[in-house]
């Protein structure tokens, strides 16, 4: 009965990625409208987040119907949002993305959790100066991309796994659609994906960095991603941020991570 109340609703689940975090909005089958109580909610979020910006819109659906349609469906949901926004003055970035992934991704068993619009923003922050009030943004991982250059190294903020696992847990989505989108967006973009683990004096466990970097790799590549402009490789301990044995929960995490580094750009 509670899942029944999800559809139609807004789903609130935000978190950082890059200094970005999402909302997600929630459909009923079969529509690209939003329904009242959608409309009420994402009302609910405009007013509570007056100062931020707009980066990317992501559309999809479940599985019933064709490929082809689903696609249509996931972009005209995507518009829908994109204009209520605009009607309600938030503020979209002027290189703003939107894609529609039809039912082309991990599919939730309920259904009603896939007929959804992604929404990735950016909290704006103000910088205070001598004579003024500025606002600065932080960068999205499209425009450290975009910025970087051959040899940059970027971390992948918010890909988190399970312990001693290379399977991701759910909220590395974000991170990895931002990942995809990033590829699409940069067809010449080249990389090497590099996994990281913390905690270890040895290299016993450095099989599991090469099997996270994989995971990413596998994640790109089931996504349509040219395998060419892919390479994936695991560094144990061997390039630690913080010295091993870290000295706090956050110089662990720091350790443990996936970064990036630009092949070609």
């Amino acid at each position: 009965m509670k899942y029944l109340l999800l559809v139609g609703a807004v789903f609130f689940a935000f978190f950082s990625c890059f200094a970005q975090e999402k909302t997600t909005v929630f459909f009923d089958f079969n529509q690209s409208d939003l329904n009242p109580t959608a409309q009420k909610n994402l009302n609910d979020w405009i007013v509570k987040n007056p100062e931020v910006k707009v980066s990317k819109i992501y559309g999809f659906c479940d599985w019933k119907g064709s490929n082809e349609y689903n696609d249509t469906l996931s972009v005209q949901r995507v518009q829908t949002v994109f204009e209520y926004l605009k009607t309600n003055n938030v503020v979209i970035d002027k290189d703003y993305f939107q894609k529609g992934f039809g039912e082309s991704f991990t599919q939730n068993k309920n259904q009603a959790l896939n007929r959804k619009v992604e929404i990735v923003y950016v909290p704006l922050k103000k910088e205070i100066k001598k004579d003024s009030v500025s606002i600065v943004q932080e960068k999205t991982l499209s425009e450290k991309v975009k910025q970087g250059k051959e040899g940059d190294k970027i971390i992948l903020k918010n890909i988190l796994f399970y312990n001693n696992s290379a399977r991701t847990l759910p909220k590395s989505q974000s991170t990895l659609y931002e990942l995809l989108c990033v590829m699409q967006e940069s067809p010449n973009l080249e990389i090497e994906i590099q996994g990281h683990i913390c905690c270890q004096s040895s290299s016993a466990m450095d099989h599991i960095s090469t099997a996270r970097a994989k995971a990413i790799y596998n994640y790109l590549i089931s996504h349509k991603i040219n395998r060419n402009r892919l390479t994936y490789k695991g560094y144990g301990v061997t390039q630690p941020i913080h010295p091993i044995p870290e000295s706090s929960a956050l110089q662990e995490e720091e350790n443990r991570r996936v970064e990036i580094l630009i092949l070609k750009n």
